[in-house]
């Protein structure tokens, strides 16, 4: 069941690169890059083990329609351990929408998956629902939950301090 599990993700993580290789080659022109850093509080049976996450990403917005981007964001997250636990890292690839409600504010969605950079660690579903604010300038922050999903749920509260270019 597990292997048929990480075919399925494996199957949906390049659905996923296939979708954004191909948005991003047909609007390359119109896009906008961001680099952030990434700074999270464990949430749940996760926060008795790990106090801090802290990252970077780089994230790809692309307009499809007036106020609506399509995204695609890489990264990379560590949990950082209690005592007597070592820290944890995670490569998050996700996909999602953005859709600008007024001035800068915005929400956000996203969908992919969450490779663990330990020994067995797997893939993870991960889900990351969220809200924003750009700033003139290309100042960015903003607020989301994320969630990594395989035999459970790591999860965090986070925010993303970035910059657009």
């Amino acid at each position: 069941m597990l292997h048929l599990t990480n075919t399925i993700m494996k199957k949906i993580l390049l659905a996923i690169l296939f979708v954004t290789a191909s948005v991003g080659v047909s609007f390359a022109q119109n896009g906008k890059f961001s680099i952030g850093l990434e700074l999270g509080k464990p949430t749940g049976n996760v926060g008795d083990f790990y106090k801090l996450a802290i990252g970077g990403s780089l994230k790809y917005d692309v307009p499809i329609e007036k106020g609506t981007n399509f995204n695609v964001s890489l990264g990379y997250t560590s949990f950082q351990g209690k005592r007597y636990v070592g820290d944890a890292g995670f490569v998050p690839l996700k996909a999602g929408l953005k859709h600008y409600f007024d001035q800068g504010f915005y929400g956000e969605a996203q969908l992919g998956a969450a490779f663990s950079t330990e020994d067995h660690g797997g893939t993870f579903f991960a889900y990351s629902p969220g809200v924003g604010y750009t700033f003139a300038g290309g100042f960015d922050v903003g607020f989301r939950y994320e969630g990594w999903s395989k035999n459970g749920t790591i999860g965090q509260v986070a925010t993303r301090l970035a910059f657009n270019f």
